[in-house]
């Protein structure tokens, strides 16, 4: 895979989501219940969550370091989600949608600094990214679809 059509396949999935919400309330995108108790509101800053991990483990990997363990930082990755949920739950909108803008932006940039050889051929580095962002989105995706879908 060439890093054009990594980001290709990372953009394709980027506009998959952000379809899945478009054209919501705001009513509707902080209704709880989407996700378990998770609104619209809330899977997107999980999605910001998980955008900002990779950017803050994409560089340890590129050191040949090993990322630390969410098992060993916060109980596992349920703790971690529940935790970062919890911080950001108090959030405007606003505030979330701004986030989860920006730091996709800076992931992308990122990501077309990053070196080729991490990228075309299956590597730590791009399993980190595949698992962070563009196989992770379209879970989501696929909940606020089904949620607007009993909704409607």
């Amino acid at each position: 895979m060439t890093k054009q059509q990594l980001l290709d396949k990372l953009e394709r999935a980027w506009a998959d989501l952000k379809a899945s919400f478009s054209g919501m309330s705001e009513a509707q995108m902080t209704t709880p219940g989407v996700t378990g108790d998770w609104s619209v509101k809330d899977i997107l800053a999980h999605v910001t969550t998980w955008e900002e991990e990779a950017l803050r483990m994409m560089p340890v990997i590129l050191e040949n370091k090993t990322p630390p363990r969410y098992a060993d930082q916060y109980g596992g990755l349920n703790a971690f989600n529940a935790q970062m949920s919890a911080q950001k739950r108090d959030l405007p909108l606003a505030e979330v949608l701004a986030q989860l803008d920006a730091t996709h932006r800076r992931l992308i940039e990122y990501v077309q600094r990053a070196p080729d050889d991490q990228i075309t051929r299956e590597t730590r580095f791009r399993r980190r990214l595949r698992l962070d962002t563009y196989s992770h989105y379209p879970e989501h995706a696929r909940a606020i679809r089904a949620w607007r879908k009993r909704n409607a």
